[in-house]
């Protein structure tokens, strides 16, 4: 490619970062220019470690035959590690090396794992090429990006090709960077504050006591039984017990698209907001009886691998509450606060007394209108910090076998 068109391709990878586009859009349109100036590329791997719960990387092929990018995420511990160890990453890893090219012949097939699938693709020469980020740009693990380049043409990349490619990659490489970071802000945000609370974050409301007023349904449960069960288990089973019960819990609030705001311990407090309260109360109900379902598929699995076990109590109100940042300035806190926040734990405390895994207030009940049939009574009851007694309600055991 001549200079013209060399400055116009950065123009365009500048232009991606800046518009935020993601990692595939980038990729793909990368590829496609350099094509159309001339630059003989049939596939292109870019390989990108992550900050994520889950994955630990993820791993993008483009390929001119399909003219599209696909993306791979590969989670910890599920990295073949024999194959990594065989890469030319690796090798440019260990060595400490910028760039690796080999033609792709019969005598170099073997010394790469990669190798023989490329050349079978009728590929006939590789580029792979590692830019790596300074001590102070490291986020997590992810300390660089590896690119790889093939080409089927009969002569391979020309020396220009390769020039152009080591010029090229590293600004490639910091707006591919700046995607995964952007998208690394997101999961963070959405993984420690809740997905409408980090949304509420990335979209700028982070200003220290800015809190709206909503009306919401209030989502409060614990474990039956917890304390018992952490001083009778072994220490280590302890954090496995409470992400299994977190998975099947909050995977049913997630399902009727409520938000965790807070774990405490083994409890949850989570909220059902929307314009129709009675819908909000129904989106709480139904995503209970989904995590009763899950927690008991959950009492199976664990029971035949010899594990303690448990139930959830579950607490249910509705009412408003101040939904925003709480804190001091150097540490904040997204979450709801008020009266209500207080009388719901209390009502998940009662559960245990009166022999009940679900009890919803008298507000809850009265929002649900037609639906408040399936309810019943189980008494008027003092609630420790709260100025009046409560009538509680569950469900109707024979009117809830009746809708199943």
């Amino acid at each position: 490619m001549n200079d013209a068109e060399f400055i116009d391709l950065c123009a365009w990878i500048s232009d991606s970062g800046l518009s935020g586009q993601s990692e595939t859009a980038t990729l793909d349109g990368f590829c496609q220019r350099a094509l159309d100036v001339g630059l003989p590329l049939a596939r292109g791997n870019v390989v990108i470690d992550t900050l994520h719960p889950v994955y630990e990387g993820r791993a993008f092929v483009w390929k001119r035959t399909i003219r599209k990018t696909s993306l791979t995420e590969f989670g910890r511990g599920s990295v073949n590690i024999q194959r990594w160890e065989n890469s030319p990453y690796y090798y440019l890893e260990l060595s400490g090396e910028p760039l690796l090219r080999r033609r792709l012949t019969a005598d170099t097939e073997k010394e790469f794992s990669v190798f023989p699938e490329l050349r079978a693709d009728g590929l006939t020469d590789y580029v792979a090429i590692t830019n790596r980020f300074a001590a102070e740009g490291i986020v997590g693990e992810m300390d660089c990006v590896y690119s790889s380049w093939a080409t089927d043409a009969p002569m391979g990349f020309s020396e220009d090709d390769v020039t152009d490619l080591r010029r090229l990659t590293p600004l490639l490489a910091l707006t591919l960077k700046t995607a995964s970071l952007a998208r690394i802000a997101g999961t963070l945000v959405e993984t420690y504050l809740g997905r409408d609370a980090g949304r509420r974050v990335l979209d700028g409301r982070i200003a220290r006591g800015v809190a709206d007023r909503i009306e919401a349904v209030l989502w409060f449960s614990d474990l039956r039984g917890y304390t018992r069960i952490t001083d009778t288990a072994a220490p280590e089973e302890i954090i496995p017990l409470l992400n299994d019960y977190a998975d099947a819990i909050i995977s049913a609030i997630h399902e009727r698209q409520g938000d965790v705001l807070k774990f405490m311990g083994d409890g949850i407090l989570a909220i059902f907001t929307g314009e129709d309260r009675g819908r909000a109360c129904e989106s709480a109900l139904a995503a209970a009886a989904s995590a009763r379902l899950h927690v008991a598929a959950l009492n199976q699995r664990r029971a035949s691998a010899n594990l303690p076990n448990t139930e959830m109590y579950l607490g249910l109100h509705i009412g408003e509450v101040f939904y925003g940042n709480i804190g001091s300035k150097d540490r904040l806190d997204f979450t709801v606060v008020g009266p209500a926040v207080n009388e719901v734990s209390r009502i998940a405390s009662m559960c245990a007394s009166v022999d009940q895994t679900l009890l919803v207030s008298s507000a809850f009940a009265s929002a649900l209108g037609d639906s408040r049939s399936r309810l019943v009574s189980v008494g008027r009851y003092a609630l420790r910090g709260v100025r009046r007694p409560q009538e509680l309600y569950t469900l109707d055991s024979s009117a809830d076998a009746d809708k199943a």
